[in-house]
């Protein structure tokens, strides 16, 4: 991972490389090709040029360009200390170090921004930058001031607010030891149609309401407690409070909310404290042309308009506030709305925090039981980001912002950090380029700063767009002929003459004039756009725009266009090729490098699975889509993905486990069921193993809506744990099965082979008998048999003769 200080070698190192393959790549250089008269108009070309104003550099060829890359002049002969090329620089003019705590005796001088004031020297197209610190200190103190909605619709709010100061003050010590609160409150502008006008409702406007008969008289805005410590004070205050009636629904809170941040001293604000307006209603506010409809055509002028009695005194002479001019008045007073709305309202509310810079919402009670933990929890909202603001831009310069958050990661575009904690410190890197050089010689200025905070880095500019060479000019110089104005090097002729020094007059031509007017022999003396005089080429006037070049083959109006537009308006034409301003690319400059449209929740440059194209993303990971490639339920990882939103959202565990960044990165609908169905083709299913071996099996789909879609199941799959007794049994049996079987197998193995033996011995038997009958050799054995018989018969007689 690039620390910031390896970004900032990187960044540097890849401009070097960039400046050095412009420079020498042939046909690309354009300071030659801007045909400059002047150091001034050299210095304009490109930041790379320089002029030589060394006399004698060129007298051997008159037509040499003093305008060129500095390298160039240097090996054509230019001295050094001839060669003017000024470059934009950054001087730190007070840089005093971040605090760590807002209380104790330090509390005047916090410093939450380093540095604090900085000098710019700008040549135009030189891109110089500088880094910015910002650290939320510890302890700070907070300026609180509740504006309610004293409507008869929040009768039941005001009952619950009556002790507010007192929780509050004690919830609020636990973020600071220095506290205070103020209260106001508003209904609206005081006549028809806002409000009831006729002679019965005048000191009671609830005359015949029989809910509620009685109630105070409308008005715009009435401060009723500068901010104070002593929070006994609010709830008496709000004690003494009673509601009023108005008669069409919206409310005039806006004309409240300005003037709260206007009107500083009846207010009370400090100037070294953290500022919080809590805005609480029931209702849509008016805006601004709505007073038309009760005559009002004065806009607001924006200014404090409390009289003796801190009541809004303009409230039915002027018209209700823009938006514009309530972000522009809070944003001075370093002041941070707080909607606290009801739910029915949180939409319309949220859509005005777009457009108010430091605002935000959140949900109130219909009785606004819950103020306090709203209080609480914006104020930790709030205090966990910083975004820098820029004021008074000068026009001619543009500025690129690269935020370093808690991850250390530089991110291009970006001038904002959240999920901080308080003392947590974030830099950002600051480019500024300077497009071209102001009418007048005054030094410019303008001021960063974070939403929010009193603190601010002062920024002043001036412009290297004079040459130092200039400072030595001679009127009619002897260098001249005596008929011109020497200076840097040059030549100013006076009108009837021409050359390098000033040495022709009008109408003097010849072939050795017009072969030097010529690009090459054989082409069109002065490109055909032009005369040859005294060597030199007059280019023509064109109704298009510029011809130039020292044979006025240059303009600047044949460049590529965009929708009809030359360099797409993001660049400047010279000889035909778009030199786009900082921001752009491309052939016709139409390609914005700006990257924040492509940032996905998770901070990745299209989600990681594409690449950011001119500011759009161009998705190259099979499967992906949406605005940042953050849809994809084909790929790999989209599974391991959601299975961290399913965690966190279901169970709260997980790397994303912590409230806020789940709620930031987990948006999509997840849907809890008892079976899931996994055979709808348009979904994946997805399985994981939990930390108690249980498995999770949920589904991810996307809506045709572009809505993604989770379907979970509400438990986790467990298998049942199996009973020791019937495993020691089947696996008792089982060794028993298998030694049976195989004794059977043995014993079938066995028999057979028997058979086979037997049936072998019986063949081999039944083939001896029948071998012996037929062998013609074989005789039986006869007299053998004879001789037995013999023997016999003698043996019979000699036993009959012993008996």
């Amino acid at each position: 991972m690039l620390n910031r200080r390896h970004w900032t070698c990187f960044t540097a190192l890849s401009c070097l490389i960039l400046e050095i393959f412009i420079r020498n790549v042939k046909g690309l250089n354009v300071c030659t090709s801007g045909s400059a008269t002047s150091c001034e108009e050299c210095l304009l070309i490109h930041p790379s040029c320089a002029w030589c104003a060394q006399e004698e550099f060129g007298r051997a060829r008159t037509l040499t360009s003093r305008c060129d890359l500095s390298q160039n002049l240097q090996k054509r002969g230019c001295e050094t200390q001839f060669i003017e090329n000024p470059r934009s620089s950054t001087t730190v003019q007070k840089n005093k170090p971040l605090s760590s705590k807002g209380s104790g005796p330090t509390q005047y001088d916090v410093i939450q921004i380093m540095p604090q004031k900085i000098a710019l020297s700008l040549r135009p197209g030189d891109q110089t930058w500088f880094e910015v610190q910002v650290r939320q200190v510890e302890d700070y103190p907070v300026d609180l001031y509740y504006l309610m909605d004293l409507s008869l619709s929040m009768k039941d709010d005001l009952d619950t607010i009556r002790n507010l100061g007192t929780k509050l003050a004690e919830e609020m010590k636990k973020l600071t030891s220095n506290f205070r609160l103020g209260f106001g409150s508003f209904v609206d502008k005081n006549m028809s149609p806002f409000s009831y006008t006729a002679p019965k409702y005048q000191n009671n406007p609830c005359n015949g309401y029989k809910l509620f008969p009685n109630c105070v008289p409308s008005f715009g805005f009435r401060h009723l407690l500068s901010l104070t410590d002593k929070v006994d004070r609010f709830n008496e205050e709000v004690q003494k409070q009673m509601v009023s009636r108005n008669r069409d629904a919206p409310e005039g809170g806006f004309d409240a909310i300005l003037q709260a941040a206007v009107c500083k001293e009846r207010i009370g604000w400090r100037k070294e404290a953290f500022h919080l307006l809590v805005f609480a209603t029931d209702d849509v506010p008016h805006l601004a042309l709505d007073g038309k409809l009760g005559g009002l055509v004065q806009p607001h002028d924006g200014h404090c308009h409390l009289n003796e009695k801190n009541e809004y005194s303009a409230s039915t002479r002027m018209d209700y506030p823009s938006l514009a001019l309530l972000g522009e008045k809070l944003a001075e007073n370093n002041i941070y709305l707080i909607f606290a709305v009801t739910k029915r309202l949180y939409v319309i509310y949220k859509n005005f925090t777009a457009l108010i810079p430091g605002t935000t919402v959140e949900i109130l009670d219909q009785d606004s039981k819950n103020i306090i933990q709203l209080i609480v929890n914006a104020y930790n909202n709030i205090r966990s980001k910083v975004e820098l603001t820029v004021w008074d831009h000068p026009e001619d310069m543009s500025l690129s912002f690269t935020a370093t958050c808690q991850d250390g990661r530089p991110l291009p575009g970006l001038r904002k950090c959240a999920d901080l904690k308080i003392g947590d410190t974030v830099s950002f890197n600051v480019s500024v380029d300077a497009r071209g050089c102001p009418a007048t010689d005054e030094r410019q200025s303008f001021t960063i700063k974070p939403v929010g905070f009193k603190d601010r880095l002062e920024v002043s500019v001036d412009y290297r767009c004079d040459c130092g060479c200039t400072q030595l000019t001679q009127a009619n110089s002897s260098r001249c002929s005596s008929v011109g104005t020497h200076t840097c090097g040059t030549c100013r002729c006076e009108p009837g003459y021409l050359g390098a020094r000033c040495e022709c007059q009008e109408g003097e031509a010849g072939s050795l004039h017009l072969a030097a007017c010529r690009e090459a022999e054989g082409k069109q003396v002065c490109s055909g756009r032009g005369e040859c005089s005294c060597n030199q080429c007059l280019c023509y006037e064109s109704e298009f725009g510029k011809i130039y070049g020292t044979f006025c083959e240059c303009d600047d109006f044949s460049c590529a266009r965009h929708k009809g537009i030359l360099c797409s308006g993001h660049g400047e034409c010279h000889c035909g090729e778009c030199k786009c301003h900082a921001g752009y690319v491309g052939d016709n400059c139409n390609c914005s490098t700006e990257t924040a449209p492509c940032l996905s929740g998770d901070g990745q440059i299209c989600s990681g699975r594409g690449n950011c194209v001119c500011g759009r993303c161009q998705c190259t990971e099979p499967g992906a889509f949406g605005d940042t490639c953050e849809k994809c339920p084909t790929c790999p990882d989209a599974c391991g993905t959601k299975r961290e939103c399913v965690e966190c959202r279901l169970f709260g565990s997980g790397r994303l486990a912590d409230n806020q960044t789940c709620q930031r990165l987990c948006k999509d609908e997840i849907i809890t069921v008892e079976t899931l169905n996994s055979d709808d083709p348009s979904a994946v299913l997805c399985l994981y193993k939990t930390e108690s071996d249980c498995v999770m099996k949920f589904t991810y789909s996307e809506h045709a809506n572009g809505q993604s879609v989770l379907t979970a199941l509400k438990e986790p799959e467990c298998a049942a744990a199996p009973d020791a007794l019937t495993v020691l049994l089947a696996v008792v049996g089982s060794i028993l099965l298998v030694g049976i079987a195989l004794l059977a197998v043995w014993k079938l193995v066995i028999t057979i082979h028997d058979r086979r033996e037997f049936a072998r011995f019986q063949s081999a038997r039944s083939r001896a008998r029948y071998e012996m009958a037929s062998n013609p050799l074989y005789k039986q054995p006869i007299s053998t048999h004879a001789v037995e018989t013999v023997f016999n018969m003698h043996s019979k007689s000699y036993n009959g003769a012993v008996h």
